[in-house]
C-alpha cells in the first residue's frame, strides 16, 4: 500500500482527447495554430501600447497588463497540450501538476480581478472626465493591478493547498491539463469539506470582480443616457463595447464550469469549455480590443506607415 500511494504521488497521467486518438494530429495543427495566433496577438499587443505615445493612458495599461496575463495563462497549458498531442505516454510529475494548478488558477482570477479594475477606469473616464488623469494616476493604476495580482496570488495558494491535501486513489486525469475538478474526481476520500471550500472561495472572487463591474456600468449607463446628442451616447456606448464583451464572455465561461454542481454532466463537455477558456479567450481578447477600438487601429496602421516609409 506504502508503495501504490508513492507511484501515485510520483505522476500523474493525462488521458487529453484519447477518445478520439485518430484525430490527434489535427489538434495538434488547430492548437498550434489557435496558440501561435495567441502569443502573436498579445505580444504584439503589448509591444504596440508600449512604443505609441498616444495609448499611454491607464485605459492601455490595463489593455497591456491584460495582454501579459492572457499570453501567461495560455503559455501555462498550451504547449504540454501539445506535446501530449504527439506523445504516446502522456505524464506529468506530481509537483508538475501542482504547479500547473497554481499559476492557472493565479493567472484566471488575476484576470477577473483587472478586468473590474478595466471597469473602474471606463466608469472613472465616462463619468468624471475632467479628473480622469488625476484620479487615475500612474500611482493608482500600480496598485490596482498589484491588487489584482495579489488577490489571484492568494486565490491560487487556497485552491492548490485545499487541492493537494487531498489523497489520490487513481493517478489517470480524465483531462488535458491539470485542473481542479479532475483531480478532485481522484480521491480516495470525501470530497464535500473540499468542494465547500472551492465553491466559496471561486464564488467571492466572481461575486467581487463581477459586483465591480456592474456597480460601474450601472454608473456608466446613466452617465451615458443623459447625454445630449445621440452620437455622444453612440461613442459613449462604443468605448465599453470590447471590455463588456471580453467580460461577458470570460465569466460566463467560468461561471459555467466552477460554479455549478459537480455532478450530471459529461467531462467531454468540461474539455471542450476548457478548450474556450485556456485557449480561445486569450487568442480572442487582442482581437476584440484591436478590431473595435479606433485608438489602437490608427496607433498600428502609424507604425505600419513608418515601416512602409523607411
Amino acid at each position: 500500500m506504502s508503495v501504490e500511494n508513492s507511484t501515485v504521488k510520483t505522476e500523474f497521467y493525462l488521458l487529453g482527447f484519447s477518445d478520439h486518438p485518430e484525430l490527434q494530429s489535427l489538434l495538434f495543427a488547430v492548437f498550434f495554430f489557435i496558440y501561435s495566433i495567441t502569443l502573436m496577438g498579445n505580444i504584439g499587443m503589448i509591444l504596440l501600447i508600449t512604443v505609441s505615445p498616444n495609448l499611454h493612458i491607464p485605459m492601455y495599461f490595463f489593455l497591456c497588463m491584460l495582454s501579459f496575463i492572457d499570453a501567461c495563462y495560455s503559455s501555462v497549458i498550451a504547449p504540454k497540450l501539445l506535446v501530449d498531442l504527439i506523445s504516446d505516454k502522456k505524464v506529468i510529475s506530481y509537483n508538475g501538476c501542482a504547479t500547473q494548478l497554481y499559476f492557472f488558477c493565479s493567472l484566471v482570477d488575476t484576470e477577473s480581478f483587472l478586468l473590474a479594475a478595466m471597469a473602474y477606469d471606463r466608469y472613472i473616464a465616462i463619468c468624471n472626465p475632467l479628473l480622469y488623469t488625476v484620479i487615475m494616476s500612474k500611482r493608482v493604476c500600480t496598485h490596482l493591478a498589484f491588487g489584482a495580482f495579489l488577490g489571484g496570488t492568494m486565490s491560487s495558494i487556497i485552491h492548490t493547498t485545499n487541492t493537494f491535501q487531498l489523497s489520490f486513489c487513481s493517478k489517470v486525469i480524465n483531462h488535458f491539463f491539470c485542473d481542479i475538478s479532475p483531480l478532485f474526481s481522484l480521491s480516495c476520500t470525501d470530497t464535500y469539506t473540499h468542494d465547500i471550500i472551492l465553491v466559496v472561495f471561486a464564488s467571492l472572487v466572481e461575486a467581487v470582480s463581477l459586483l465591480a463591474v456592474l456597480l460601474s456600468y450601472m454608473y456608466i449607463i446613466v452617465a451615458i443616457l443623459k447625454t445630449g446628442s445621440a452620437e455622444g451616447r453612440k461613442k459613449g456606448f462604443s468605448t465599453c463595447a470590447s471590455h463588456l464583451t471580453v467580460v461577458t464572455i470570460y465569466h460566463g465561461t467560468l461561471i459555467f464550469i466552477y460554479l455549478r454542481p459537480s455532478t450530471g454532466h459529461s467531462m467531454d463537455i468540461d474539455k471542450m469549455t476548457s478548450v474556450f477558456y485556456t485557449l480561445i479567450i486569450p487568442m480572442l481578447n487582442p482581437l476584440i480590443y484591436s478590431l473595435r477600438n479606433k485608438d489602437v487601429k490608427f496607433a498600428f496602421r502609424k507604425i505600419m506607415s513608418k515601416k512602409s516609409f523607411s
